[in-house]
């Protein structure tokens, strides 16, 4: 953030070593590394989502995404995400990866914080 509070715009070498990171996390299958990515506030939206929990779609907050997490880590304990492309912006990145569990390719939008954090995440899937 800059000294007046705005988001200053997100940088290439920042999105890809995020991307990176956030990768290597979910391919540890280490749900803290998984979790120190995630504001406490953050809200997840993701048809997975609605299927698995039979809600709306949306995870609110730290607590209900850990919750989240453990059981998708649990029914793919060989969940492996390969990285794809990533894209930045002033406040989000996409991350493209192929997710060898389900044969697809999936992107996720991400809005950071200020703190270069994931505050919102929307996931797409090709099938």
């Amino acid at each position: 953030m800059d000294p007046e509070g705005s988001m200053l715009p997100l940088q290439a070498e920042f999105a890809r070593a995020f991307a990176e990171e956030w990768v290597a996390a979910w391919n540890s299958h280490d749900l803290e590394a998984i979790l120190a990515h995630y504001e406490e506030d953050v809200e997840l939206r993701s048809p997975v989502a609605q299927r698995l929990l039979q809600g709306d779609g949306t995870v609110r907050g730290k607590v209900a995404l850990r919750e989240y997490f453990e059981l998708g880590l649990q029914a793919y304990p060989h969940l492996r995400f390969e990285l794809v492309d990533t894209l930045w912006g002033m406040e989000t990145i996409v991350i493209s990866y192929l997710n060898n569990v389900r044969g697809s390719k999936t992107a996720e939008v991400m809005l950071m914080s200020g703190a270069r954090k994931i505050r919102g995440v929307w996931a797409n899937y090709n099938q």
